[in-house]
């Protein structure tokens, strides 16, 4: 018990105390405002600037002047996809991400495949956005300490994962200045290199022209446009945050409709700027690859060469410092978007139920562990290489665009004859559909032997996963089907004695308070319950004369959405109960109902439990458990052993717990 105490008060002091679910303003509170969701969400794709224009850069291989291509390519890419995106938002205003938008518009099958290519994507969101960070910090320290690189990237991921557990909003606030630091500096160094060329436009037009010319006449036309489009399609990290922004919509402040478009508006206009200018002082600089750099790192050392040491070394020391944080900022998306994929997929049961469950800070704990440790792994595993993550990295984000794109597409045709505007949707949304499938098949083929096979080889085994926890779940609920016949008898037997006993006009059963009192616990009234409830009968017979039923509602992702559902939730758990009561007073036994709603049903049943034994000293409580005929470590980690927990905080107080076993 001290040991369980201290445990406690130190999860107080490092995540915080518990929130309170019941307080209709911590909706409000928790929630995200259009700008705070652009740090939030969207900063998953301004800081892909800091690396996408950079691996499409190195893939001209001597001929930047074609960067203007990419870079026009790209900037048009951000806005057609940010503005398909927009009618998902519209079409799924409770969250759209491409696992919910595959699910509904193309079919189960197709989420799940959707679903586990994000999973994967976000893991190398975090991890990818962190360690490139760290890059940007350590290509302006001294060279000796390239050793603490990895352990600083370690680090970070440490860090945001605790920020994480704390809550969405403790981890996005610190993050503010730094992001409006990265904004202002990043925007400087495009305007300045534009207008420190401006004098000699002419001079620039005439040597762009030439090195065109030479691109054209060295590589001829097929040439440059296989050249462009491979520089375009390495480049294709930079789309890969765009799609955080309809996932992320129960995080966002009401009216979460606007406050997502006018999110996704500030995050396509600042990447598409960002991008092409960035690519635009690459080429007007000459910058080149350069081992221990990054390529951003080398373009402000260029721009700030003449201004004086100080004032030079300081402002890159200060826009590195603003990148480094912008995409420890970016890997927010990883931790706020992947364990929502998470409990979507799991109130689903194509993952582990748990996972859609929240702590007492009302967070996705388990989804979140996940996606850090999962992250933790990868970096260890790829020594925090960038070059070698970014092999990995938006591959799978491009499955999730294409089958959502593919989703919208279907969707608009079928509604072509009640949508009004249905064929300009549908070709914005078709546009998408031939870009993010162009993008694919070209990384596909040309990341596939560097190490892309590993990403494909791992989503693959993350479906079959999902396939297989999803079958596991169907054949136990066709084996719990059985008990659902108990609740129609349960109900007619209920119906009938209530009518012979109307008639007789017999008085309601009274407490008696020296009588041996049965609690149950339930969830819900159905063949689970009432199975418990008839096995207390067939063992004791009538030892028992009171009743008493215990129920909790568990809040989890699915219905933390609004005071609303709440409040529904309440009510349903107290219809519940009220059933049962009705049935023991048909058949003559006095009954009550307790029952509360919590995010840990353990601790919700502990806070019942001193007025109930107050009111019926003798008492013993029973629960239900699934026993299954070949059990194994599947079976023990998909379903729910709650029963255990609070039988061994009963027997810790001396008030006696009964497991009946329930074989399926």
């Amino acid at each position: 018990m001290a040991t369980n105490k201290a445990l406690r008060q130190a999860k107080t002091v490092l995540l915080g105390g518990a929130r309170d679910f019941r307080d209709h303003k911590i909706f409000h509170q928790l929630a995200l405002s259009a700008f705070l969701a652009w740090v939030g969400l969207g900063s998953d794709g301004l800081s892909s600037s800091c690396y996408g224009p950079a691996e499409a850069f190195k893939a001209l291989q001597g001929h930047p002047t074609l960067g203007i291509f990419v870079a026009l390519g790209t900037g048009i890419t951000i806005l057609i996809i940010a503005s398909s995106y927009s009618h998902i938002i519209e079409l799924f205003p409770h969250g759209g991400g491409g696992y919910l938008v595959a699910s509904k518009l193309l079919s189960p099958e197709m989420g799940v495949i959707s679903g586990s290519a994000l999973l994967i994507d976000y893991i190398l969101t975090i991890t990818i956005s962190i360690a490139s960070g760290a890059d940007a910090i350590f290509s302006f320290l001294p060279i000796t300490l390239i050793g603490y690189k990895l352990w600083f990237a370690v680090f970070g991921v440490s860090i945001l994962l605790v920020l994480n557990l704390r809550g969405i909003k403790e981890a996005v606030m610190p993050l503010v200045p730094v992001f409006l630091l990265f904004v202002a500096t990043h925007l400087i160094v495009i305007v300045y290199a534009v207008f420190s060329h401006a004098g000699n436009f002419g001079a620039v037009y005439h040597e762009t022209g030439r090195e065109l010319a030479s691109s054209f006449n060295t590589l001829g036309v097929f040439g440059v446009l296989f050249l462009v489009l491979k520089a375009y399609s390495l480049g294709a990290g930079t789309f890969t945050g765009i799609e955080a922004v309809s996932n992320g919509l129960p995080v966002l402040r009401e009216p979460k409709v606007e406050t997502a478009k006018k999110t996704m508006k500030y995050m396509a206009i600042s990447l598409s700027v960002t991008v092409m200018g960035l690519m635009l002082a690459y080429i007007l600089f000459d910058v080149r690859d350069t081992p221990g750099k990054t390529m951003n790192a080398i373009l402000f050392e260029g721009i700030t060469a003449s201004w004086g040491g100080f004032y030079g070394v300081g402002f890159v020391w200060v826009t590195l410092f603003s990148e480094a944080v912008l995409l420890f900022i970016a890997a927010q998306t990883g931790f706020l978007d992947g364990p929502r994929v998470l409990a979507n997929m799991a109130l689903d049961k194509w993952l582990p139920t748990r996972f859609a469950m929240l702590s007492d800070r009302l967070v996705t704990e388990k989804g979140i562990l996940v996606m850090g440790f999962a992250s933790l792994v990868m970096m260890l595993a790829s020594n925090g290489s960038v070059d070698f993550l970014i092999v990995l990295y938006s591959i799978n984000v491009f499955i999730t665009f294409t089958l959502s794109q593919l989703g919208m597409v279907r969707h608009w045709w079928e509604k072509r004859d009640s949508e009004k505007r249905w064929l300009q949707k549908l070709m914005i949304n078709g546009v998408g559909l031939t870009l993010t499938t162009f993008i694919l098949i070209s990384v596909l083929i040309l990341k596939f032997n560097e190490g892309g096979w590993v990403t494909i080889l791992i989503t693959g085994i993350l479906v079959l996963g999902s396939f297989y926890i999803k079958n596991h779940y169907n054949k136990t609920a066709h084996s719990l089907k059985r008990l659902e016949v108990i609740v129609e008898a349960a109900v007619l037997s209920g119906s009938d004695v209530h009518d012979r006993e109307s008639d007789k006009s017999t008085p309601d059963p009274v407490f008696d308070p020296k009588g041996k009192t049965a609690a149950i616990l339930v969830n819900g009234f159905n063949g689970l319950g009432l199975h418990t409830l008839f096995s207390v009968f067939r063992l004791f017979g009538n030892s028992y004369k009171n009743y008493v039923f215990v129920e909790i509602g568990s809040i989890d992702a699915g219905n933390f959405k609004g005071a609303d559902e709440i409040d529904h939730l309440g009510s349903f758990v107290r219809n519940e109960t009220s059933k049962y009561m009705d049935y023991m007073k048909a058949h003559g036994y006095y009954s009550e109902a307790y029952y509360s709603i919590g995010t840990d049903v353990v601790d919700e049943v502990n806070k019942l439990v001193p007025a109930i034994t107050e009111k019926f000293p003798d008492i013993v409580f029973f629960g239900g458990q699934l026993v299954f005929s070949k059990e194994s470590l599947m079976d023990r980690w998909l379903h729910n052993y709650t029963v255990f927990a609070i039988q061994r905080n009963l027997y810790v107080h001396g008030i006696p717990f009964v497991i009946l076993p329930i074989k399926v």
